[in-house]
């Protein structure tokens, strides 16, 4: 186990694909992270995992500003399963390039949005890089 700066316990590659395929599984929903001209914008998505990737639904104004770029993916979450600490909070990043899928029906019934109109176009958020923390206990002196 290593602990980065602030004491949080780093996650191994594993246990992030792990976490985002319960997090998937279990329906959370996740944040997209997008790079504008005036500043970043974040929005609640629902998604699903597809090997080391995810995929979102996005409409027609959201996918032409990410599309191509470089775009972060975040999902939170309770710890669950043996040899963790009960509830303890973890949250997984996945950064690559934003690509456009090819909307098939499988990956349609996949994905369950939340949104009264979640947009139509299906886009991949390629896992370039996936890092996370699990927060730990604070300890006092």
């Amino acid at each position: 186990m290593w602990l980065d700066e602030r004491g949080s316990e780093v996650l191994t590659l594993p246990e992030c694909r792990r976490l985002l395929a319960l997090a998937a599984s279990e329906d959370r929903h996740g944040h997209l992270g997008i790079a504008t001209s005036g500043a970043p914008v974040v929005v609640p998505v629902n998604f699903v995992v597809h090997g080391p990737d995810v995929l979102v639904l996005v409409g027609e104004g959201l996918f032409s500003r990410m599309t191509g770029q470089l775009v972060a993916f975040q999902v939170d979450g309770p710890t669950t399963g043996a040899g963790s600490e009960p509830d303890a909070p973890w949250s997984v990043l996945l950064r690559g390039p934003a690509l456009e899928e090819a909307q098939t029906l499988a990956a349609a019934e996949w994905l369950k949005p939340e949104v009264s109109k979640p947009g139509h176009r299906l886009v991949r958020i390629r896992g370039d890089a996936i890092s996370g923390r699990q927060l730990r206990a604070r300890v006092e002196p």
